[in-house]
């Protein structure tokens, strides 16, 4: 009975422990799947930008062919669509509801190529060179457009947005950090008085340490397979209900939440194990029984 007694409450303490540090693990999860996320969501807007090339009239079908196939090795260009006159005619003719070449006899429009860029290059900046190198390198193009003020509007609201998950995303990890310290520190101070014990009967620091480390690995790695576990469970759930999801929400992302809680996890459960234990040992006798 009175070894029950006195496992009992180190048990407990264990389970609590392990319990809160999964909670905390749960949230640094759905932080990091947060930015995960916002990034997706970025590169997909900003793949969505379409800069439209329009050619002259007399330009052949095959150079435009050759020029559709340079332009997809360029390192800016996600994707290049050629919309030949006769498409661009039915687009405005859905549009305005009319056909402009029964007024003037002919098809005033000309063959356009629609260039999807690649996310990084998708600002006014990089689009302003990106433009004079094009009209530069091809004098068959004729103009080139795309909505600048979109795009403004849009990089200024990205950057807004990323600025805002990343000051959340530090504060969030800073209160996770203090949570899980203090959780650790509170399990340890409770056996202050045998590592003043051990101390005492000459054993090395890195002795008194073995057993704090390897109980709180084993702590980190239940917290965080239990954290890994439920995380998976909620986010398969979430693209099994809505499966358009999994476009903003890929399985990469999934991966690298799962693994940045069991690095995480183990990292900060192990640093503060190890700082607070090296706190009890540096402690005088007399300041072991301060409150």
């Amino acid at each position: 009975m009175k070894k029950v007694k006195k496992t009992f409450p180190l048990q407990w303490q264990a389970f609590t422990s392990t319990l809160s540090t999964t909670m905390v693990l749960i949230l640094m999860g759905l932080v990091v799947l947060c930015v995960l996320t916002a990034k997706r969501v970025t590169s997909t807007v900003k793949e969505n930008l379409i800069v439209t090339v329009t050619l002259s009239e007399d330009v052949s079908v095959s150079r435009t062919a050759s020029m559709q196939s340079m332009l997809k090795t360029e390192r800016y260009v996600n994707d290049v669509t050629m919309i030949s006159a006769e498409d661009v005619l039915k687009e405005q003719i859905e549009t305005i509801g009319s056909d402009p070449s029964d007024f003037i006899g002919f098809n005033p429009y000309n063959t356009e190529l629609e260039l999807n860029m690649e996310p990084d290059y998708a600002n006014s900046d990089s689009l302003d060179w990106i433009v004079e190198e094009l009209k530069t390198r091809f004098p068959e193009i004729t103009d080139i457009n795309y909505q600048r003020d979109l795009v403004d509007n849009l990089n200024n609201n990205l950057n807004k947005i990323t600025l805002v998950l990343v000051v959340l995303a530090t504060l969030l990890l800073l209160v996770l950090i203090t949570l899980i310290n203090n959780t650790v520190h509170l399990t340890i101070y409770s056996r202050r008085f045998l590592i003043h014990t051990m101390k005492l009967v000459g054993a090395s620091w890195s002795f008194i340490r073995r057993p704090f480390l390897v109980r709180s690995l084993w702590m980190a790695l239940i917290a965080a397979f239990v954290a890994d576990a439920l995380l998976f469970i909620g986010t398969r759930t979430m693209l099994n209900y809505d499966p358009a999801l999994e476009r903003i929400i890929p399985t990469g992302n999934i991966v690298i939440m799962l693994g940045c809680v069991l690095l995480l996890g183990l990292f900060i459960m192990l640093l503060c194990t190890y700082l607070s234990v090296n706190h009890f040992i540096k402690m005088s006798e007399h300041k072991m029984w301060e409150k």
